[in-house]
């Protein structure tokens, strides 16, 4: 009887998950199956396009730098806001999360105003020497990974500092009083302890970086074109819905495959995590 009553309980959301979620998803994928050429026709295209493979490796490239540097810069701050005291840790989470309150597009913008030729970056070296000519900074692959870094850092920050919270100070403590230095502690207690929340931190940074859409066209332009980009360009300017669906279910397989790798990791540092 409780049995039954469980699945009567999450049925709803059961359905409304499957129809909302993956049913889109899947007409989306089978599309690109019912070919007249072949079933596999729309991806043999794909693939032998030197121009669409340079598309993909380019914003694979992106989206896991992005997810790195994310990982590094906002696993330090959490860790920091984490051993600060109640008053100033909330402080600190509002400034962390204030770059939330605006939209993402703006946020983009605020980087063209930074890196542009007249823009504050250049202006600042410019005034103190470092350079003697504005350096073209815009419409490159590093001005993307920095604006996408800014943007998915405070996400990173909120996902590992109630991890990093939750991490019982006794456990720290007593690795430390049976002689394991800080780095050794570090490695052995703290980081298996936070792979739940590395790992989810990781899997939104990355999910958000590869299907990105504003920052890139903003910050990359044409030069710079991602995977997001171009889905857009092939279903909204040269109307190839066939192409359109074929980069969105190459950006979901690689999606779900890096979870599952990212799966597998956490695992590896930490059996009961996942």
């Amino acid at each position: 009887m409780k049995h039954f009553a469980r699945w009567g309980l999450t049925m709803p959301a059961t359905i409304a998950v499957v129809v909302l979620l993956v049913v889109p998803v899947a007409i989306t994928i089978a599309a690109t199956f019912a070919e007249p050429k072949g079933v596999f026709a729309p991806y043999v295209t794909f693939f032998s396009s030197g121009f669409r493979r340079a598309v993909l490796y380019r914003t694979l490239e992106v989206a896991l730098v992005t997810t790195a540097i994310s990982l590094t810069v906002g696993f330090i701050t959490a860790y920091v806001i984490a051993q600060m005291p109640g008053r100033a840790k909330s402080i600190m989470i509002i400034a962390a999360v204030f770059p939330l309150l605006t939209g993402v597009v703006v946020r983009s913008f605020a980087w063209l105003i930074i890196l542009g030729k007249n823009g504050i970056l250049n202006a600042m070296l410019i005034s103190t020497g470092i350079i003697g000519e504005p350096l073209s900074m815009l419409y490159t692959e590093g001005s993307v990974i920095v604006a996408m870094v800014y943007l998915f850092v405070p996400l990173m920050i909120l996902t590992l500092v109630g991890v990093l919270e939750g991490i019982p100070r006794d456990l720290i403590d007593a690795s430390a009083s049976l002689g394991a230095k800080p780095l050794m502690t570090f490695f052995q207690v703290i980081l298996p302890l936070a792979t739940p929340g590395l790992i989810v931190g990781a899997v939104l940074v990355f999910t958000g970086s590869f299907t990105s859409y504003a920052t890139p066209q903003l910050l990359g332009g044409e030069k710079q074109m991602m995977m997001g980009t171009f889905l857009y360009q092939r279903a909204m300017v040269t109307f190839d819905w066939v192409g359109a669906s074929t980069i969105a279910a190459i950006m979901v397989v690689l999606t779900l495959g890096v979870v599952l790798i990212m799966s597998r990791i956490a695992r590896r540092l930490n059996p009961m995590a996942v």
